[in-house]
Order: structure tokens, then C-alpha cells, then sequence
């Protein structure tokens, strides 16, 4: 009996420890935010199982998890206002009959209502949640288990992890503990915890079918707009676990009751749930929630290269003399990769003693880290192996973070316009008689949206200056004050009409 109560003091010590410690080095200090983090000592797991209040789940024993789980996962209601745009009239009849042929073309403004999961970080109200479950969101609803319910304020959001942060303003909320997804092994029993299909708190049972998975759902959050824009990280956690809409930015959890994803995508064609689920792994929940909420914007750690995805094809095709592994098809000029010795035709086959299979891996396992970090990496070279220190870089090649006040205003400007755009090619600028131009692709929501601008309208001036190229735009929209407007002139295909546009910024 005195050596049970010893293990359990040693137990008690270890557990607080490892909570200050991530405490401090994810940054949470900074907002007051302490969670939990499970004990890292597994080889106790067994021990732990028989005594007093330790968790007495056996294999196949779902209770437990799910009674510990459910008052940590919460109910999230979102209200939003889109704009809906009625059918573009053709041109040819505007000629002719003028702009009010067809009716009304203002745009209209809905509002629509839509629901998701959220599992609750910290006692003090920090709740992590998916981006597309409170993306645009006018007002976000956070419903309890217990029925009580409390306004949330959107922290921060990173839409190329598709994971956002919210919090209400509540003391000694039930804080699920965090897990190890690193540990997980294909095979092992999970939870998927949610308000599927906006039904009441749901838990459904599954195996981790794959780790490490990429999709490419993401891609269609890559900022077209920017220069160089940031790739996505894509390596979920695949369950069969049944995930159905609303249950995006719950919880996946193992026997412990420990959070090893945040649910976030299925894979179907129907819109429901037929086989797939995919998870945030909380390896990177952890480090981008505490990027969010120290610095309002997540820092990323850039390798330097131009990676390749080996096969048994494509090495055969390089030359290399592996056949699994990331080949080096380039480095980046005083990049990362560069500075530590890293050459093209390099096949990194190991990152930080993982074996690396997949481009995917690599993006989660660097998505994890920091401007500064350094990174351990295995690489084989001409059939031999070396191992190099690559100390990661932020976007602009340097080592310190970059905060959300320092990224460049003129990107940030152009996107709240809510289109993405392209520069008019030379052929097309000859056909319309103008020195240059940018179309606009697409229009989705945002400033542009609230006027009468249709997709295809070619900007050649705006507020009385040039616009031959989209930086041009970009510099142009950088410099308007707060309280002033943009005035777009321009053209439509096969019109020689120019059109006026006054836009709200």
C-alpha cells in the first residue's frame, strides 16, 4: 500500500512538472493559459490501469474515455452574413437595353447559420476549434454539455492548418488533457467526440486506419494574392471512426481520454460520413494554438528546398540510390538547407530520428517548429549516409518570428477585397487596346462582393493611377487611408464601355 501511495506522489510530481514546462515553452504564459499534457512515462500505463482513480478502461472499453471526454468537447453555433450575387447579364444586352435590363442587379446580403465542435484547452475558456467551422463568422455561440451558454471571441485563425482558437470568458471549465499522436499506432482503438449533423453530444468508436495523410482539401486556402504563398499542412490522422458535418473541431481521442486530433474532414461522396475521417494531429494543435495565441499568427519554419517524393519511378529517373526518402531537387540561395551543407541530389531519409516516407511528413513534422529551431536531419549522399543541423528560417530568410502586425500590409490589403486576381496576358492587353491590366478571377466574400463588379472585369486604373500589373493593385490599395474608398476603372471582354467602381475600404 505505501509503495502504491509513493507512485502516486512520484506521479503527482511528474504530471505537474510536465504541465509547467509546456506552459512555458509554448508561449502560454504570455495569456495565462495552463493545460494539461499527459505523462510521457508509458511503461506505468499498466500499473496505473489497477489503482484507485487511475483510469480502469480495459481494451475494448470505451466508457471511460468517453465519460472523461464529452464535458470537454462543446457545441459551436456561428451566425454569418454572405453576399449573394444575382446572374451576370451579358453584355450584349446591357449595350443595347442598358444596365437595368434583367431587374435589380444590386447584390444582396444573407444571413445564414451554420454549426460545428470545439474541444475546450484551458479551464479558463480557450477553446480550439477548425477555421472553416468559425471562418466569417459574425457571432459565435459556444454551447456546454450542461446546457450553459456564452459568446466566443475568434483569438486567431490559421486556414493552412484549417485550426482556430476561440475563447468565452468562464472560470474552472472541464480542460481535456493532451495526448501524444506521434505515439498513436496504426490499429488503435479512438473516439471521435462532436455534434454531428447538429445533434447533441455524439461519440462514435474507430481504429487510426493511416497516419501522415494528405488529401490536398487545403489547397484551396493557399493565398493566391501573395507572392509567395505558405503550402498547407496536410498530415491527418485517418479514422473510420464516423465523422459526419458538425463534427468538425471535435475530438479524437484515445482509451486514455487523451486528445490526439481535432476531427476536421471526411472523405465522401455524399457530404456524410462513408468510411474516412481525417484529424489535425495534436502535435500540431499544440504549437499552432500556442502560435495563435502568443504572436496572433503562426510561425513557420521554412527547410530551404524544392522537395520530391521518392518512389521506386522517380528515383530510378534521379539517379538516386535510394528509393524512399525526400529527394533535394533544389536548395533555396542562402536559405536554410544551403547554410547547413545540404546539396541537390540529397535524399533526406530521416527528420529528427523519424524515418521520412512522405513530403507530407516532413511539412508536419517542420509545421511543428519555429524561425530558429533547429532540426536534425539524416540524408543519404551518394549511398552513404550524414547527419546535418538545419537551423529553420522564417519567409524572409531570416530567424526571428513574425508577427501578424509585421506581415506586409499590401497583401493584407488586396485579400480584404475578397477576389483573387491575374495579370492581363500581353496578347489580351493588344486585343483591348491598353498597356495592361488585372482581371478579376474570382469573387468570393468580401469589398468586392458588396458592389457590381463581375468576375472577368479588367482593372486598368484605380483611384485615378495605372494598373498594369496585380503588385501595382496591391501598392495602390496599400495606400489608402482608413475612411477613404477605391475607385475601379475598367473594361468587361467584348465591351469597349468603361466601367466605374466605387469600392468601400
Amino acid at each position: 500500500m505505501k509503495s502504491n501511495w509513493k507512485l502516486l506522489a512520484l506521479m503527482a510530481l511528474l504530471s505537474s512538472v510536465i504541465t509547467l514546462a509546456a506552459y512555458n515553452l509554448l508561449g502560454f504564459n504570455n495569456r495565462d493559459v495552463i493545460f494539461n499534457e499527459s505523462s510521457p512515462i508509458q511503461a506505468m500505463t499498466g500499473r496505473l490501469a489497477s489503482m484507485p482513480g487511475g483510469p480502469t478502461a480495459v481494451p475494448g472499453d470505451f466508457s471511460t474515455a468517453a465519460e472523461a471526454v464529452t464535458p470537454t468537447v462543446v457545441h459551436i453555433r456561428t451566425t454569418m452574413t454572405r453576399t449573394v450575387r444575382q446572374q451576370q447579364v451579358p453584355d450584349i444586352f446591357r449595350e443595347f437595353f442598358g444596365d437595368e435590363f434583367g431587374g435589380q442587379r444590386q447584390p444582396r446580403r444573407q444571413q445564414g447559420q451554420a454549426s460545428g465542435s470545439g474541444v475546450i484547452i484551458s479551464k479558463d475558456g480557450y477553446i480550439v476549434t477548425n477555421n472553416h467551422v468559425v471562418q466569417d463568422a459574425d457571432e459565435v455561440e459556444v454551447i456546454m454539455t450542461d446546457k450553459r451558454s456564452f459568446k466566443a471571441k475568434v483569438i486567431g485563425t490559421d486556414p493552412l492548418t484549417d485550426l482556430a482558437v476561440i475563447k468565452v470568458e468562464a472560470n474552472n471549465l472541464p480542460a481535456i488533457t493532451l495526448g501524444d499522436s506521434d505515439a498513436l499506432k496504426l490499429g488503435e482503438w479512438v473516439l471521435a467526440v462532436g455534434y454531428p449533423l447538429d445533434l447533441e453530444s455524439t461519440v462514435t468508436a474507430g481504429i487510426v486506419s493511416a497516419k501522415g495523410r494528405r488529401i490536398g482539401i487545403l489547397d484551396q486556402n493557399i493565398n493566391k494574392n501573395d507572392a509567395k504563398p505558405d503550402s498547407p499542412v496536410e498530415a491527418f490522422i485517418q479514422t473510420d471512426a464516423a465523422i459526419n458535418p458538425g463534427n468538425s473541431g471535435g475530438a479524437l481521442v484515445n482509451l486514455r481520454g487523451e486528445l490526439v486530433g481535432i476531427n476536421s474532414a471526411i472523405a465522401s461522396a455524399t457530404g456524410y460520413y462513408s468510411g474516412y475521417g481525417f484529424a489535425v494531429p495534436v502535435s500540431l494543435v499544440k504549437k499552432v494554438s500556442a502560435d495563435l495565441l502568443k504572436y496572433g499568427n503562426v510561425q513557420r519554419g521554412y527547410i530551404g528546398i524544392l522537395p520530391i517524393e521518392l518512389n521506386s519511378t522517380i528515383a530510378k529517373e534521379k539517379g538516386s540510390k535510394v528509393g524512399r526518402g525526400i529527394y533535394v531537387e533544389s536548395v533555396v540561395e542562402k536559405g536554410a538547407a544551403e547554410a547547413a551543407g545540404l546539396k541537390k541530389g540529397d535524399v533526406i531519409v530521416k527528420m529528427e530520428g523519424q524515418s521520412l516516407d512522405s513530403d507530407a511528413q516532413m511539412r508536419e513534422i517542420i509545421g511543428r517548429r519555429r524561425p530558429g529551431d533547429v532540426v536534425n536531419v539524416t540524408v543519404n549522399r551518394d549511398g552513404s549516409e550524414r547527419d546535418f543541423k538545419v537551423e529553420l528560417r522564417n519567409r524572409n530568410g531570416g530567424r526571428d518570428v513574425i508577427k501578424k502586425s509585421d506581415v506586409t500590409a499590401a497583401t493584407t490589403s488586396l485579400s480584404t477585397l475578397g477576389a483573387s486576381f491575374e495579370d492581363l496576358s500581353a496578347q489580351d492587353a493588344k486585343q483591348l487596346g491598353v498597356s495592361g491590366g488585372v482581371r478579376v478571377k474570382k469573387i468570393t466574400d468580401g469589398k468586392l462582393a458588396e458592389t457590381d463588379v463581375e468576375e472577368g472585369f479588367i482593372i486598368v486604373k484605380a483611384n485615378g493611377k495605372n494598373v498594369k500589373t496585380t503588385k501595382d493593385l496591391q501598392t495602390i490599395l496599400a495606400a489608402v487611408k482608413e475612411g477613404e474608398g477605391l475607385m475601379l476603372i475598367g473594361m468587361y471582354p467584348n465591351s469597349s464601355r468603361m466601367y466605374y467602381y466605387a469600392v468601400p475600404v
